[in-house]
């Protein structure tokens, strides 16, 4: 089954029976990103910043001081409804003098979440895998021209007394293709070996 995120943080303001509204949606890959966008993007002057977030299998909500259930469950609704994870909302409310209730304070929490990720553009989640390739100084341009391919992110690059040792983030399904890729292009010398995320 296929996973999709947001490409971008993406933002929705509205006013309901004068209470503003803004709804903030952006992409995440930890819990902890989740955590601290949350604390970064909060605003200290608004009545409330309620929030929900989804990694993976991963979700939790908190209603900031509204009643239970009427803030933080419908945005997690709203995200679990565009199908996406990887993904934590905000939405900070400034109360306006008029009482919404219970089924109005839902209805605006999970619309503005929802209208926010409405607006978003969305990508697939790609499962990946992390790998290592060691080789000698003399292949370092042979190494680049093999790591060129976008489905392989660079993560670290270390020269030692031996050469070039890289940590790579290679598209699961672009794996053996590149794998036999670096055995090819070495004679069978070199090999591509996988490591613990």
């Amino acid at each position: 089954m296929k996973e999709f995120t947001l490409t971008a943080p993406m933002e929705f303001r509205q006013e309901i029976k004068r209470s503003r509204f803004i709804a903030l949606a952006e992409p995440v890959e930890s819990v902890e990103q989740a955590m601290k966008f949350f604390e970064v993007k909060s605003d200290a002057t608004a009545r409330h910043n309620c929030w929900a977030y989804k990694v993976g299998r991963d979700y939790r909500f908190n209603d900031d001081g509204e009643p239970s259930g009427t803030a933080g469950k419908p945005i997690l609704a709203a995200i679990e409804y565009a199908e996406l994870t990887n993904v934590a909302v905000l939405v900070i409310r400034w109360f306006g003098g008029i009482k919404l209730g219970t089924g109005g304070l839902a209805r605006a929490y999970g619309g503005s979440a929802s209208s926010c990720l409405n607006l978003a553009e969305k990508t697939e989640i790609k499962p990946t895998c992390i790998c290592r390739l060691e080789m000698p100084f003399a292949l370092t341009g042979l190494v680049h021209q093999l790591i060129g391919d976008e489905r392989i992110v660079k993560l670290s690059e270390v020269f030692n007394a031996e050469g070039i040792c890289l940590r790579l983030q290679v598209e699961a399904s672009f794996f053996a293709d590149f794998e036999r890729d670096v055995r090819n292009a070495t004679g069978g010398q070199f090999e591509v070996s996988l490591v613990n995320a």
